[in-house]
């Protein structure tokens, strides 16, 4: 039996159903999945990485006829490239929940019964107020300890009553710990890291809304990329809609018009 290494060393048996699943996810053609499979299965060992794996599916996708398919599979590790502050997760963290129809604002100060805190993200809707700790990590293999459960809880009680807030979120971009969730469960904290809760995680969320971050793009330098999320553009989508926003950037016009074509591929509904 061939068992796979993940990011926290952990061992598990390949799973041909966690490969598809994950190319479905992608929305990656109909017509590939079967190949990407075969691929996989043509390069495995035993003990051979999730990461490896991850590179091989990614390999093979770059000979497709389709171009730029390959961006689409790259969404967790773009994730992790909103760093290395923190600061872009919190902005992407307020947009998605912007389409999940919340009012947000980011990095607010918002004065306790103690002291002074500043909150990641602030989100209001249906009359509920919610402080969002957004832990941001860029290694898969780092999860949430319980100390930021207590770290979150701690503060929502020093700012709950004089700012009227309802209740205390911890999003992560990776995984939290059993203890971490149980404390969480246990006061009353939203817990949403990368795989949960199970099937409403944040990839879920990312997958379901088509909101990915721009870090996604192979067509922009580390740099490029940098200089649009300083300018707090977090958003293919936005790109998309307004074009004008890679003025920042003084792209060649073949250049704008091969970014743009693999935005629209990042951003199609179509699979």
């Amino acid at each position: 039996m061939i068992h796979v290494l993940k990011a926290d060393r952990t061992r598990e048996p390949f799973s041909e159903q966690k490969v598809m699943d994950s190319i479905r996810r992608a929305r990656i053609p109909h017509s590939l999945r079967g190949e990407v499979l075969t691929h996989v299965k043509s390069k495995l060992y035993d003990g051979i990485s999730t990461q490896e794996i991850y590179q091989h599916i990614l390999e093979f996708l770059s000979t497709s006829p389709k171009p730029y398919i390959k961006t689409r599979y790259s969404l967790k590790e773009a994730i992790m490239q909103l760093g290395p502050t923190g600061y872009p997760f919190e902005d992407f963290i307020s947009k998605l929940l912007e389409a999940q129809g919340y009012a947000t604002r980011v990095r607010q100060i918002l004065r306790g019964r103690c002291i002074s805190h500043e909150i990641d993200v602030i989100a209001e809707k249906e009359g509920r107020t919610a402080m969002i700790e957004a832990k941001f990590h860029n290694s898969p293999g780092v999860r949430s300890e319980v100390h930021v459960a207590l770290y979150t809880q701690a503060r929502f009680e020093d700012i709950k009553v004089r700012n009227q807030i309802d209740e205390a979120w911890l999003v992560t971009n990776t995984k939290t710990t059993v203890d971490a969730n149980t404390f969480s469960h246990c006061t009353g904290m939203r817990v949403l890291s990368w795989d949960y809760p199970e099937g409403e995680g944040l990839r879920d969320l990312i997958e379901q809304s088509q909101l990915h971050p721009i870090t996604m793009l192979t067509m922009l330098a580390q740099s490029q990329k940098m200089t649009l999320l300083e300018n707090h553009i977090v958003l293919c989508k936005d790109i998309l809609n307004k074009p004008e926003l890679l003025d920042i950037l003084y792209l060649s016009r073949q250049d704008r018009e091969k970014l743009i074509a693999e935005i629209a591929t990042v951003c199609a509904d179509e699979e």
